[in-house]
Formats: C-alpha cells, structure tokens, sequence
C-alpha cells in the first residue's frame, strides 16, 4: 500500500451533503457525478478527496479507505492467499482498476491503482 487514495462516506441525500460540505464545511469540489451518485471534494492540496456515495444508489456503502497499490491484480491475490475477506473481484473504474475488502473487525477498505 503506497498512500490513501479516497474515503468514501454514505449519505442519505446527495444534493444536502453537497452543500454542506461545499458551502459550510468550505471543501472545493473536485467532481460531481451526481449522475452516478458520487460527489467529491478535495481537502486542501492533497490528492486523496472524501467522496459521498449516495445510499440510494448504493444501498451497501459503507465509510471506507481507498490505498493506491502498483497493481490491484496483485495485490488482489497476494492478499486472497492470506485470508483477506474481499467483497468482490477486481474491477475497472475511470483510473485503472479497484476492489474493496473489510478486515476482521467489519472495516471497510479497498485497493486501485492507476494503470489504465
């Protein structure tokens, strides 16, 4: 794992949190997929943002840490051998490639990376 990618954080209404984090909490809006049910917001230079998933359109999310790893595929299997509890099996998103995973207290994680 070589540094945080994202933290995704549920919300129950997309266009109330969007103001909130942009107009009171002051956060620069980095993307806006409402579309798709993701807004981000970038927290002052850094790279990694915090990206509100709408429940709605995503009934399972839950808050969780993003890691940028060289290579998901195998990372993905590096991991699997040692017993990671993965939620699904690597697949393609808009920088390269992403899966998630929660460890044994129910933490939500996921790796990417930005091979594409």
């Amino acid at each position: 794992m070589k540094t945080y990618d994202n933290f995704f954080l549920p919300v129950s209404n997309l266009a109330q949190a969007k103001d909130y984090y942009q107009n009171i909490l002051g956060l620069s809006l980095k993307f806006d997929f409402s579309d798709k049910g993701m807004i981000a917001f970038n927290v002052g230079n850094e790279e990694p943002a915090i990206i509100l998933k709408d429940i709605n359109r995503f009934p399972e999310a839950k808050p969780t840490i993003w890691f940028v790893v060289e290579n998901v595929e195998l990372e993905y299997e590096r991991l699997l051998d040692k017993g990671v509890n993965f939620l699904g099996v690597p697949h393609k998103i808009g920088t390269g490639n992403a899966v998630e995973f929660e460890d044994l207290y129910c933490n939500r994680f996921g790796i990417a990376d930005y091979i594409k």
